[in-house]
This record gives C-alpha cells, sequence and structure tokens, in this order.
C-alpha cells in the first residue's frame, strides 16, 4: 500500500511539474513583438521619421545658444573694440603727447605747443 502510495505521489507531482511547461508550450510567442509592423510609427508611414533628426537639430541650437549665453555672462561686461585715440586708464595726457611725438603723429613744434598749454 505505501509503495502504491508512493507511486501515485510520485505521478502527481511528475503532472504538476510538466503540465505548466506543456501549457506553456501552447501559448503564443512573443519573438515577433517587437519587428516592423503597422504598429510602427502613428500608424506605419515613414514620414515621421522626419521628427528625429529635427530634433536633434534644435536639441543641439539650444545647447550652442545656453553655452554661449553662460561664456557671456561669467565673461563679464564687454566694452567692445578699444579705439586708438582713447587713453587707457591710468596714463597720463603728457605720456600720451610723448607717445605720439615718439610714433611720428605729431612734429617738434607742435609737441613743445601741446606740452606748454597742458602746463608742463
Amino acid at each position: 500500500m505505501q509503495k502504491a502510495l508512493m507511486k501515485s505521489v510520485a505521478a502527481a507531482s511528475a503532472a504538476m511539474t510538466l503540465v505548466p511547461g506543456a501549457a506553456w508550450a501552447q501559448a503564443p510567442s512573443d519573438i515577433g513583438r517587437y519587428d516592423w509592423g503597422p504598429h510602427m510609427m502613428w500608424g506605419g508611414g515613414w514620414y515621421a521619421m522626419i521628427f528625429g533628426p529635427l530634433f536633434m537639430i534644435l536639441f543641439l541650437a539650444i545647447l550652442v545658444v545656453a553655452a554661449i549665453l553662460l561664456v557671456r555672462g561669467l565673461g563679464g561686461p564687454w566694452s567692445g573694440p578699444v579705439s586708438p585715440h582713447h587713453s587707457v586708464a591710468g596714463r597720463a595726457p603728457l605720456d600720451i603727447l610723448r607717445e605720439r611725438f615718439a610714433r611720428g603723429e605729431i612734429d617738434k613744434e607742435e609737441f613743445e605747443e601741446r606740452r606748454r598749454v597742458l602746463g608742463e
């Protein structure tokens, strides 16, 4: 009797082990679930693929503008190109007059006259 009970328990456990596998074997597979099909691209049209490159270009343009604004913001105020006739802070008028004389922009008489006008 005990041997018969052991055989029936072994047969029941083997059946319980094999039945779900057999049921799964009958289930439809998901192998082609992610293949190309009518569900792709909003109804299957290739026309929607233009949005990928457009959004990439838009993203890169926003990134470049943000980088430019960040660099300008961290760089401080920009005063533009310095004109050669504007004096740099900390230089005396007589120093500028001497430089102009040294470059040959003015002659000796004009240098002497302007030096007298400046009071030195």
